[in-house]
């Protein structure tokens, strides 16, 4: 019996994956001052141990105002990477590789956890201003500064900077994140990018600054090491970011270096009506995949092995990334395998359960 799609490694530059599954970057808002703890290693140490090919942190800020809430996960200094390097390293030895979403949160930061409210932060609570292409704000959020020149060399800077933070933490994977209405998603999309200077305006203008980050980031991560974009594929709105010019991006990206296109969608402006359902993002990912030329990765609701076979082997994607259903089980790849007749190795602790 050939072996399922979900369960053949796949490498990516030096690195290789010892399947398809990947554990989508979720925030766990549970950082002090960014720096992660016993629960990140505990969370994050789980789902390696549970079978999965690729572990990535929550969105990683990249400096303290890049945050979404002061919860969240940062790489912007030493004691942040330090704390980084243990989880790592057992992540590693645990068969997975070890992947850090670096993230700005743009107009969407300064706020509260959502089991807080998820409110705007005042400062006397800890808030902070908030930056963005333009001062369109997200819904009831404040308005963002819009960002000078200086502003968009320091957070280029500060990408660079988390880089080889990463890099000297052990992480195998970077993914950049420019979705869910967060930063470097709002330079592309028209409906928060409202400049009319060369990083705003047309389609060109407006994927400049994301892609002047991406050449960046490639050249400052070891050649051997692989790097993501995640994606919004579409706002969902009617004169919007979409597909289209999604794929003219993917094709940007592929030209300076980066391996694969993570694909998910929406969270850029409050009220977007989003079909949600079962793989309702796949076809983003098979789109991308076949027009740019460039590896996809599926993502969105995603709970069944049969099904995320089927997503491979119909060729709409290269990698299936899962977050709520490894919320839910963190041994789903175990679990999975021995529904679609996998042959996997157990943690040896754990053998006395298999069967």
């Amino acid at each position: 019996m050939a072996k399922p799609r979900l369960f053949e490694s796949i490498i990516f530059r030096g690195i290789r994956l010892r399947n398809r599954i990947v554990v989508s970057p979720m925030c766990m808002y549970s950082c002090v001052n960014g720096v992660p703890n016993a629960w990140h290693m505990v969370h994050l140490g789980s789902r390696a141990v549970g079978g999965a090919g690729l572990v990535f942190t929550e969105a990683t800020a990249v400096s303290p105002e890049g945050r979404i809430s002061p919860g969240d996960a940062g790489i912007w200094n030493d004691t942040q990477t330090l704390a980084f390097a243990p989880i790592v390293k057992f992540i590693r030895e645990h068969g997975a590789a070890a992947g850090v979403q670096l993230a700005h949160a743009g107009r969407k930061a300064s706020t509260a956890a959502p089991w807080l409210g998820g409110n705007l932060l005042s400062p006397h609570e800890g808030g902070w201003e908030t930056i963005g292409p333009s001062p369109v704000p997200f819904g009831n959020l404040s308005t963002p500064h819009e960002m000078s020149d200086a502003d968009l060399r320091n957070v280029l800077e500060e990408f660079v900077a988390a880089v080889g933070r990463a890099d000297e933490a052990g992480f195998d994977v970077i993914e950049l994140h420019m979705a869910h209405g967060y930063l470097l998603h709002e330079f592309l999309s028209p409906l928060s990018n409202r400049r009319t200077d060369e990083n705003g305006g047309s389609l060109e203008n407006r994927m400049r600054y994301p892609l002047k980050i991406a050449q960046a980031a490639r050249a400052a991560w070891p050649e051997e090491k692989a790097m993501f974009v995640r994606i919004s594929a579409t706002d969902w709105i009617e004169g919007g970011w979409d597909l289209e010019q999604s794929i003219e991006f993917a094709k940007k990206l592929k030209a300076v270096g980066i391996d694969l296109i993570d694909c998910s969608s929406g969270a850029l402006a409050p009220g977007a009506q989003i079909p949600a359902g079962p793989g309702y993002q796949v076809e983003f990912a098979a789109a991308i995949k076949k027009e740019a030329q460039i590896a996809s990765g599926a993502v969105g609701l995603i709970v069944d092995p049969f099904q995320a076979e089927t997503i491979l082997k119909t060729e709409q994607a290269d990698v299936i990334f899962l977050a709520r259903e490894l919320l839910r089980d963190p041994y789903w790849p175990l679990h999975s395998a021995k529904k679609l007749h996998a042959a996997v190795n157990w943690p040896v602790q754990y053998e006395r359960a298999e069967g």
